[in-house]
Parts: C-alpha cells; structure tokens; sequence
C-alpha cells in the first residue's frame, strides 16, 4: 500500500544496487524500421506499427518496473497480465518505494541495466523531473484530456482517485469530521501514507486537509497546521501504513487513497472509508518512460498496455478511475461491474496545477520537517 519508505534507506538500497549493477551500456536501442533508435521513438509508427514494437519489445525480453506494489492499483495483476501477454520478464525493484525514490533510483542506476524503464509517479515529482522523460505517445494519446497530459507525452496521468480517511469501526469511533481526528479517542492512531515531501498519497493528503481548515489549492498551510496539531495532541502516529498495520491494529485510521482505503475492506470487514465533504482532493499518478531506459521498446509497450482498454479495466478492476474512464464509457469498452464501484463524488472537486504544485511542494519542503519534528 505505502509507496514512501526512509529517504535513508532507500538512497542505501539505491546504492547498493548500482554497485553491484553490471557496466553502464549503450540504452538508446536498437534501430526501429524508420530508421530511429528504440530510445528516440515517439509513437508505434516510428516502429512501423504495434506489430513491431511488439516484436522489438520481445527481443528486448525484459522490462524494469518500480515503486509497484501489488496492492496498489492493481499492479499485481496489471504486471501478470503484460508479461503473460507479450512473454517479457517484469522485474520489480522496491515496490514500496516512493515517487521521489523512482528518480534516485533513475539518477544512481543510470546506464546500468538495472535502471527503471518506466516510471508511476505522483503528480508533484512527475512535474518537477520532466526533462528525465523520454516524449512517447501512445495510440490511445487523444482520449486523455488535455489537461491530464503533457503535450509531447513526456508525462501522461494514467488513474486517480480521491483522498480520503480510512479507519476500523471496531476500534475507534466513527469519523465523521476531520476534526474528529484531534479528539483524546484518536491518541496514537492516525497515520498518513508516507512524507508528503517525496510521496504523492501524503502530498494529497495534506491538500485535503488543508481545503477542511480554510486553506485551498493555493494555501497549503492550514494543512500543514493540521498535522501539526495532531503530533501536537499525541494522535499522529509516524508510521508508514500498510494492510498488515491496518489488520493488526498498529493503524486503525489511515488518511490514503480512497481505492487503498476500500481496499483494505477484504481483510478487515469494520473498515469505512470517508471523503471529507467539501474537500473532494482528486490526484492522479502519471506514466513517464526513463530517457535511459535500458529496455526502451519494452517501456514503450508498457505505456500502451497501461492505456489501452485492458490495462484501463485491470485499473479499474483496482478501485482507480482509469484516466481514459470518459472515453471508455462513451465507447462502451469500460468493465460494466468495475466502472460501478468507484466512487461518486458530488460536489466540487479539486486538482492541484502545475504552479499550485510547486507552490505547496516547496510550502513542504520548508515547513514539514518542522512541523511534525
């Protein structure tokens, strides 16, 4: 569930890994029918179709995935699904990495063969590591908004959900106010998942916290107050939650994603799930290839996989809405049984900027680490 780990020990495990990692090597590719390198290609048709970037990825034969836990979106079954498809071996390196992990990981491996082909990263880091991207568009390119989407598909948002609190009935009252979560019952039991500095999940969180005490997308800093306080009161508890922490108790409120709260339903049945009204904070998480992807056709078939109509149900099969959700409706290609179980949300909703990103991730980068010290 949790995509943030120590910024410590993942730049520990980051350099481990490029230590034993074999010499750097050429990863631009081989040459596609057009003339250009795998590692230049900006659409199927530099491959002369999907039939040969299909082929091309298969020679390749390997793919390197990070930051993807099972549990999250689905991505167990989304990584199953593509290797059995197109017989490619996915590697998945630090699956409870977080965003800004990824880009370590990317910078310390960079030429070696174990470097990350692709990456899944929260809106603020995907924003703020562009130029790292190579520019790709995928058949299904024109059915994601404009707004969801860098123009040349350096970054393309893939699924979203809203921000939510999470928490088991059976041992702590219900939430039904953010407030609620500053009461004496809440002692040492509300987490958040990861450091809203390198994590999307806690990013949105402290967004959706900020909206309930005044703040908006552009003032963050209510909600910053907010965890505060509640360090403060002895009721934030500094542990990164995961389903074993939720089953066992250690975390009996989560603020999370709301797909990762409802998933946490299977095994703990008490478990309820809330959108503060008024403060609906939609976040979706972007696709991006790595410039130096050392497997650059099998990436690229990756991030076709990902948006076309199976890997957008095998989203939503997840509990995310598939950016292409709209479009998919309208078609009538979208899961029926999936579509039904996401949420509703009634009433406004809010999406950060690019410039309202920034803003509040250097308002982070400033305030956090004092703020909850």
């Amino acid at each position: 569930m949790n995509r943030a780990i120590a910024a410590t020990t993942s730049l520990l495990l980051v350099a481990a890994l490029a230590a034993c990692a074999p010499p750097a090597k050429d990863n631009s590719g081989a040459d596609t029918s057009s003339g250009v390198k795998a590692g230049q290609a900006t659409s199927a048709a530099d491959f002369g179709g999907m039939d040969g970037l299909v082929a091309a990825a298969k020679k390749e034969g390997q793919l390197n995935v990070i930051a993807l836990p099972p549990d999250w979106a689905n991505y167990g079954a989304v990584i199953k699904a593509f290797g059995d498809k197109y017989g490619i071996k996915v590697t998945s390196a630090q699956p409870e990495a977080s965003s800004q992990d990824e880009i370590n990981a990317a910078t310390q491996q960079k030429g070696k063969s174990t470097a990350p082909d692709v990456f899944d990263l929260g809106q603020s880091v995907a924003l703020a590591n562009a130029a790292k991207f190579a520019p790709y568009k995928v058949a299904t390119f024109d059915d994601v908004p404009a707004k969801m989407k860098d123009a040349t598909g350096a970054w393309v948002n893939d699924y979203g959900g809203y921000m939510s609190i999470g928490f088991d009935s059976a041992k702590v009252p219900p939430v039904t106010d953010v407030d609620d979560l500053l009461k004496p019952e809440y002692r040492g039991k509300v987490a958040l998942n990861g450091d809203p500095t390198q994590a999307g999940a806690a990013f949105s969180g402290v967004v959706m916290m900020a909206l309930t005490q005044g703040g908006s997308a552009d003032n963050i800093a209510p909600g910053v107050d907010f965890f505060a306080k509640l360090k403060q009161a002895g009721n934030f508890v500094p542990v990164d939650p995961t389903p074993a922490t939720i089953e066992s108790g250690q975390t009996p409120v989560v603020i999370d994603w709301n797909y990762l709260n409802a998933g946490a339903t299977k095994k703990v049945p008490t478990w309820q799930v809330l959108v503060p009204e008024n403060a609906a904070v939609a976040g979706y998480y972007s696709q991006a290839i790595n410039s130096d992807a050392p497997h650059p056709a099998a990436a690229r078939l990756w991030q076709e996989f990902l948006f076309s109509d199976e890997g957008q149900n095998l989203y939503a099969a997840g509990g995310v809405r598939p950016v292409r959700a709209d479009a998919m409706i309208q078609s009538g290609s979208i899961d029926a049984a999936a579509a039904r179980e996401l949420p509703a949300i009634d009433g406004p909703t809010t999406i950060l900027t690019q410039a309202q990103s920034d803003t509040a991730a250097k308002y982070l980068a400033d305030n956090w680490a004092k703020a909850i010290g």
